[in-house]
């Protein structure tokens, strides 16, 4: 590569261009604008930050669904308990506080007169102790004896 003179004095751009290939006009340009670039940017940034709110939102309904795994366990050992006892529990509302999973869950066990004169309705509220999501409900039968 060497420099080429023009009678005026500049340098002729031609003479630092890789050969073949041609500098200067439009013509023989490729690439990117930064107005590409910047609308480019403006969408994947659009994308991540939806991808980001879907993962977030995925692990609070995860830990929700948790939640209300554990209380549907103990409401079913409460009623567990209800059903193993030997004899019938007495009519009315109770409540309670049962501990699971390194946590405090208070219950309520609501027994009445089904339909059917000898079954018992009985049915079991559970939520965290503390507040928050995590309830469950169950409704289980029971004979009188």
């Amino acid at each position: 590569m060497t420099e080429r003179s023009v009678s005026n004095g500049s340098v002729d751009r031609q003479s630092f261009a890789p050969s073949g290939v041609e500098r200067g006009g439009s013509e023989g340009e490729s690439g990117f604008t930064l107005i590409e670039m910047l609308v480019a940017l403006a969408v994947f940034s659009l994308a991540a930050l939806a991808l980001l709110r879907l993962s977030g939102a995925s692990a609070t309904n995860g830990a929700r669904l948790g939640d209300q795994a554990m209380a549907a366990i103990v409401a079913r050992n409460i009623a567990a308990e209800t059903l193993s006892d030997p004899g019938p529990p007495p009519f009315g509302t109770q409540t309670g506080v049962a501990v699971n999973g390194n946590r405090r869950w208070s219950w309520t066990r609501d027994v009445a007169r089904s339909p059917e004169p000898r079954i018992q309705q009985i049915t079991i509220a559970v939520a965290p102790e503390a507040g928050g999501p995590g309830r469950a409900s169950l409704v289980i039968f029971r004979a009188l004896q």
